[in-house]
């Protein structure tokens, strides 16, 4: 007998595009964010600690806001509304950053983190409300694989674009082609709406869902009020103001879930227990992972050799993906011996010294005064993990597809573990990394950067496929016993403590 072959969703490439522009805009900004408060003549001339602990306070707000988006979506707003709002927020943010003022920076911050937590949570839940019904539901997995994918293009493509228009234009228009790539998504959702509206169902405040005025009383306020103290805390106690209130902001969320497991029912119990299980396993990920933004761009700007010649050097320098420098003293900014700017009473200390790109160059690559050296921008380093995701996901699935025929394929659990101990392999690439170029005193491959990414990426390409099917299994497993809503608050603010945590760890 002849069966029609069911086609996915029309609204699928409208989603798909949307979310690879927004990831455009987002990973673009946040491939030069770092790179733009640590450039001392046309940025913000913070050091390594001032960048990464701002960077890391940033982050973490970021995905603690939509826990807020999600639940003013489904109970309030709809999911259209907040996507589209929360996207032209997002745009507008990017575009600010550009604007050299450090309020208006604080500004544009505080769109982006309110823009992201419309967008984000709300996109995906549409999708998913899309593959819902039964003609699609058995291609879900597919569906978000494909979603997935548009996620990776958007992060990869974004770096080409951001490297040559802060080399050629400046930072400003850098930040604008992010705001640009928002507004595109939100263009294209717009188009598509017709094929989504009727997945655009608020669900309201169903029995047994914590009130949002008893949120904001229980758990936001408490944790405002005890990040305000942490902050106000003279003399530092883990390093600074914002990592202060932030760990003292933690202490009542942290409570909030003890509280749940330990007043749950006994059937709740084991659940629960599961989830919180995850997300403190999946911390430790995170803190490897999330290095990309600050430690590893770091990395990347400082210790490796972006040199490029011969056939190399015309074709990045005809697409403006490397800036030229020149072997020469002059009057320049003075770092320490571990490339820390160095300042008295607010000021830059100057030197008489060659760029501080030629610190540790290797011996071998030692240029003659007057020399001009093209280098790559430092920004492109950020598409080598969404490469990896893209090459290596086809060979994860077909591994596990071929396991699973098999009967061998590992527990959801195992995959976790695995993921975790691939990923902390990385760590050990990055330290080998460091022995190779004695402790900093040499710049070291690029090799080195796309090793460690290679690494991690098939740890994360485990917990992608795993660690977030498994939380959603646990919540669909006990629908009727678990409140919905306190799972999502679990999971989104627990995100939050994954990102602040990693972020901390690499300002260290």
């Amino acid at each position: 007998m002849n069966q029609t072959k069911v086609k996915h969703p029309k609204a699928l490439p409208f989603l798909f595009f949307s979310e690879m522009w927004e990831r455009f805009g987002y990973y673009l900004m946040i491939g030069i964010f770092t790179l733009y408060l640590k450039d001392v003549k046309d940025g913000y001339a913070m050091n390594e600690a001032e960048s990464a602990d701002l960077y890391g306070t940033f982050i973490a707000l970021v995905f603690l806001t939509p826990f807020i988006g999600g639940l003013l979506a489904d109970r309030y707003l709809g999911y259209a509304k907040s996507i589209v709002g929360g996207g032209i927020l997002m745009g507008v943010g990017y575009c600010l950053m550009g604007i050299h003022s450090k309020p208006i920076l604080y500004l544009a911050m505080t769109l982006v983190i309110l823009g992201n937590g419309f967008f984000k949570p709300n996109i995906s839940t549409l999708l998913g409300n899309v593959y819902s019904t039964d003609e699609h539901k058995h291609m879900k997995d597919d569906g978000y694989n494909i979603f997935y994918m548009g996620i990776n293009i958007g992060a990869f493509i974004c770096n080409f674009f951001g490297a040559a228009l802060y080399i050629t234009l400046g930072w400003k228009w850098a930040f604008l082609a992010a705001g640009i790539g928002m507004f595109i998504g939100v263009i294209i959702f717009l188009i598509g709406t017709r094929h989504y509206r009727a997945f655009d169902v608020k669900k309201g405040t169903e029995e047994g869902d914590m009130p949002l005025s008893k949120i904001v009383l229980l758990i936001l306020m408490p944790s405002v009020l005890a990040g305000v103290l942490g902050w106000l805390i003279p003399n530092n106690l883990f390093g600074s103001d914002s990592t202060d209130a932030f760990i003292f902001a933690c202490l009542p969320v942290i409570y909030f879930y003890a509280n749940i497991y330990f007043t749950a029912k006994q059937d709740e119990k084991k659940p629960i227990g599961a989830l919180l299980a995850i997300f403190t396993v999946v911390i430790l990920f995170w803190a490897v992972f999330k290095q990309n933004g600050s430690a590893l761009n770091t990395w990347a700007d400082r210790y490796t050799d972006r040199q490029v010649s011969g056939t190399q050097e015309q074709v990045f320098k005809s697409l403006n993906f490397s800036k030229e420098l020149t072997y020469q003293r002059d009057s320049v900014e003075k770092y320490d011996d571990y490339f820390r700017l160095q300042k008295v009473d607010g000021q830059i200390v100057k030197e008489w010294n060659y760029p501080i790109y030629f610190r540790n160059i290797a011996k071998d690559k030692v240029h003659n005064d007057g020399d001009k050296v093209s280098v790559w921008s430092t920004n492109l380093s950020q598409s080598i993990n969404p490469a990896w995701v893209i090459l290596l996901t086809p060979l994860i699935v077909a591994f596990f597809t071929y396991l699973r025929r098999k009967q061998k394929e590992p527990t959801t659990p195992t995959k976790i573990a695995l993921g975790l101990l691939i990923s902390g392999l990385s760590a050990f690439v990055m330290y080998a990394a460091v022995k190779a170029g004695d402790n900093g005193a040499e710049k070291v491959s690029i090799w080195w950067l796309i090793a460690s990414y290679g690494v991690i990426t098939i740890g994360e390409l485990f917990f992608k496929s795993n660690g977030v099917i498994s939380s959603v299994k646990t919540k669909s497993t006990s629908h009727h016993s678990i409140n919905d809503g306190r799972m999502v608050f679990v999971h989104l603010n627990w995100k939050q403590i994954e990102w602040r945590t990693c972020q901390y760890v690499g300002s260290i």
